[in-house]
């Protein structure tokens, strides 16, 4: 089970410490937290849209996550971005992206790469 990163600080930290990578609705921030769990953070900024819009989108990020998490490696700080392309997609699409930028950060685990 993953806690989620809540405070400023934790944030900018992995901002400012960890790896990015992005596709066309998410960006990912990566850094190792030195726990045996990951800990999950979603931004979404206004410019994406309403609290209604952005709320569905934090949703659907954490919910994809939920579901995913076993696929994981543990020990991680990870922070989701929610892009403007984000706006008005499915589950799937963007759940598709956040296993995308897992393979790209290569925190997946070994059997779930193939």
């Amino acid at each position: 089970m993953s806690e989620s990163i809540k405070s400023n600080s934790d944030f900018r930290n992995v901002y400012n410490n960890g790896r990015s990578y992005a596709n066309k609705y998410l960006v990912m921030y990566v850094q190792k937290n030195g726990l045996d769990r990951n800990r999950l953070g979603v931004s979404v900024s206004k410019k994406v849209g309403n609290s209604v819009v952005r709320h569905r989108i934090t949703r659907l990020v954490r919910e994809s996550y939920r579901l995913n998490e076993n696929m994981f490696n543990s020990g991680l700080d990870i922070v989701v971005v929610a892009r403007s392309g984000a706006k008005g997609r499915s589950y799937n699409e963007i759940s598709n992206a956040l296993i995308h930028l897992g393979k790209i950060h290569k925190i997946l685990k070994e059997m779930m790469m193939s």
